[in-house]
């Protein structure tokens, strides 16, 4: 497992006891395939003799492993089918490993961009609806509501139906309602890909506050400059190989400079970068302690 090479982030919060521990996490599962070339199984011989299409192994994540500590801010970078929101369902609790194991010391808050809102009511209405679903009571969710109003900064529109929103808004109002209850563990899936330079900064102040008070933040984006500027970590996902983890604005940087040289066609000079940060990423590898001695609470990959 791989850890941050300073106890301290950039923005001077401290670091806690460990909050998630992912072990040596598979998801393989198999599709039908059209690929020609490839070697037949005896599985694949006995389909093609039935009138069934031939199969493939779909590694979406591969033996990954890390933990991660209260305080921090991770960002996941990758590109498509790299397994980024495939690792955060696992996190959640939402889908099953083929093997491994995630600990954690409480039950994750999961944030993505689909996130369930009801189109055809009010803002303020999900508001509620959506506090309520988390725990809140009804006192609660009266005193919480203007913050959540204030966080999502969409003004009046929160007397509209969400199906008048525009898909920032709601993005925005998702990233207010998980927040409110300021979680242990969040876990946001592409809920940050839009919104102005206001809203940007209130979440990343809503984030710190979580992390001030012993939290840990999960951020999925396609956006490396994003990760970049609003965590303090970052993993690189590829092809569901963890090949780089470390400070965000180190990992981020490795990835854009990666993903630059694929747009331009300079094969050999991106290859060089997966193996250079491969390198890296072993070079810090470090033993530690069981994490179950650690994190007893909660299993949500179980």
């Amino acid at each position: 497992m791989s850890e941050l090479s300073s106890p301290v982030p950039r923005d001077g919060i401290p670091l806690g006891e460990p909050t998630v521990s992912v072990r040596r996490l598979s998801v393989h599962y198999r599709v039908a395939s059209t690929e020609l070339g490839a070697t037949l199984t005896r599985r694949d011989r006995v389909r093609r003799r039935v009138g069934l299409p031939r199969t493939v192994t779909v590694r979406a994540l591969d033996d990954v492993s890390f933990v991660a500590r209260a305080g921090e801010s991770i960002g996941v970078v990758g590109q498509n089918g790299s397994g980024k929101s495939t690792l955060l369902r696992i996190v959640a609790g939402l889908e099953t490993p083929t093997s491994g194991e995630v600990l954690a010391t409480s039950t994750p808050t999961f944030l993505s961009v689909n996130a369930a809102l009801v189109p055809e009511v009010s803002g303020l209405q999900n508001i509620r609806l959506g506090l309520l679903a988390m725990g809140r009571s009804p006192a609660e969710v009266d005193e919480l509501v203007p913050d959540v109003i204030k966080l999502a900064g969409i003004g009046n529109a929160v007397h509209r139906p969400m199906r008048s929103y525009s898909s920032g808004m709601g993005a925005r109002l998702r990233f207010a309602i998980a927040a409110a209850a300021r979680p242990e563990i969040l876990l946001i899936d592409e809920a940050l890909a839009t919104g102005d330079a206001a809203s940007k900064e209130r979440s990343e102040k809503r984030m710190a506050e979580i992390r001030s008070t012993a939290g840990t933040i999960f951020l999925v984006s396609h956006a490396a400059q994003t990760i970049e500027e609003m965590c303090t970590r970052a993993i690189w996902l590829h092809d569901g190989e963890l090949v780089l983890d470390g400070p965000a604005e180190e990992t981020a940087r490795s990835y854009r400079w990666w993903a630059w040289n694929v747009a331009k066609g300079e094969d050999d000079v991106a290859a060089d970068v997966l193996e250079k940060c491969r390198a890296r990423l072993r070079a810090t590898l470090v033993r530690h302690e069981d994490p179950k001695q650690h994190i007893p609470r909660h299993s949500p990959a179980s």
